[in-house]
């Protein structure tokens, strides 16, 4: 239902963007977001957008990442620049979505897509 891709192997200073699809049936999406875990970690939010527009970042990325969202083709991307070795993390998706005009929200997670940034 959610399907994370873009991940990969990249040096420190480079970057990366992953993008995330909601497939399905689909009447909204409310928040959509970035979340991370790093091995031997608990998943921590990285970046939120709202079906508004309004976002909100990790301390840790703030200036760096860039959260944004396509509501035509049911997408949310992040740009990764200036990334650093602590940024490796397997990155997941999340979003909350309506079904149907009926249908309460639910919240949806990809799968998962691997950044690892080499020193």
């Amino acid at each position: 239902q959610l399907q994370a891709s873009g991940g990969g192997l990249v040096q420190a200073g480079g970057h990366l963007t992953l993008s995330c699809v909601v497939s399905g049936s689909i009447y909204r999406i409310n928040d959509m977001g970035w979340y991370r875990q790093a091995p031997g970690k608990q998943r921590e939010l990285v970046a939120t957008i709202t079906s508004g527009g309004s976002t909100n970042y990790a301390v840790s990325v703030k200036g760096r990442f860039t959260i944004s969202r396509d509501d035509v083709a049911n997408m949310a991307y992040l740009q990764m620049n200036s990334l650093k070795p602590e940024d490796t993390a397997v990155y997941y998706c999340n979003a909350d979505v309506a079904r149907y005009r009926w249908a309460g929200v639910q919240s949806y997670w990809g799968q998962g897509t691997e950044v690892t940034v080499s020193s």
